[in-house]
């Protein structure tokens, strides 16, 4: 069974596509995941993100909130809800706002800022400059260098590439004055819709997908196992099947420096 209402679509390649690709299972190896449970079977890949609220909630009501790893001094934590596993290095002037859940042995590097709503697996880096909110980091996930991470989910050994901006949020998107509500954004492929219900949605990485510096993905990015997008990159939403390269192809002109024009 598949989610009521699934329409299958693809970005890129022709032919049908296995109409099991856009659940957990697909892009994600859960198996020693420590919080494998907030996925769900046949169900759309990105619902944990609508859960993920109650999901740290319940977890804090069962497991004490606690520092069990090196925190620098100058890191600041907010809040209680915040656990901080062993072995685990929160380096000079990185800030923390909880909830959050970090593994074991990650590296929470120089001025990092992780905006609460967070649940990072074992071995995860957040690097310098790198923002996460409201996210999931598999376990061996890596945002090294100058990323953002919003809404989103890195599978198992995801590496984004220096200034990686995973968007969540529409540049169209306006506030209902009555309501204050975003609307939803919507996958549109082939003249098929998609509703993901959520107002921000940022990419859904899996296990091993890797990007280049300064590679950015649209709200509503979907991208497949194993699947490397080249440098540059500004990758649409939809979904991109395991196994691509996604690429820029530019033309570079290279000219005299005396030349005119």
């Amino acid at each position: 069974m598949l989610p009521q209402g699934f329409t299958c679509y693809h970005t890129s390649f022709p032919g049908t596509m296995d109409t099991a690709m856009l659940t957990a299972g697909f892009f994600f190896d859960l198996a020693a995941f420590a919080h494998g449970d907030i996925f769900r079977d046949n169900e759309w890949v990105w619902e944990p993100l609508k859960r993920l609220d109650d999901y740290l909630e319940a977890w804090f009501r069962s497991t004490p909130a606690g520092i069990h790893g090196q925190v620098s001094d100058t890191a600041r934590l907010h809040g209680e809800a915040i656990y901080i596993g062993p072995g685990t290095v929160v380096e000079d002037g990185a800030t923390i706002h909880g909830p959050a859940i970090i593994g074991a042995d990650c590296e929470i590097r120089q001025g990092a800022y992780i905006r609460g709503n967070a649940v990072i697996g074992d071995r995860c880096v957040l690097g310098h400059a790198s923002e996460l909110k409201h996210s999931i980091m598999l376990d061996d996930a890596k945002a090294p260098h100058f990323a953002y991470v919003g809404d989103s989910i890195l599978g198992n050994d995801v590496n984004l590439g220096a200034g990686t901006k995973l968007s969540n949020l529409t540049v169209s998107s306006i506030k209902d004055q009555q309501t204050g509500s975003r609307p939803t954004i919507h996958l549109l492929i082939d003249d098929n819709r998609v509703d993901t219900g959520l107002a921000k949605l940022g990419a859904i990485l899996g296990d091993h997908v890797q990007t280049g510096c300064n590679a950015v993905t649209n709200p509503g990015t979907l991208i497949g196992k194993n699947t490397l997008v080249y440098p540059n990159t500004s990758v649409s939403k939809g979904y991109v099947v395991e196994n691509s390269i996604v690429k820029l192809r530019q033309a570079l002109t290279v000219v005299p420096r005396d030349q005119v024009g």
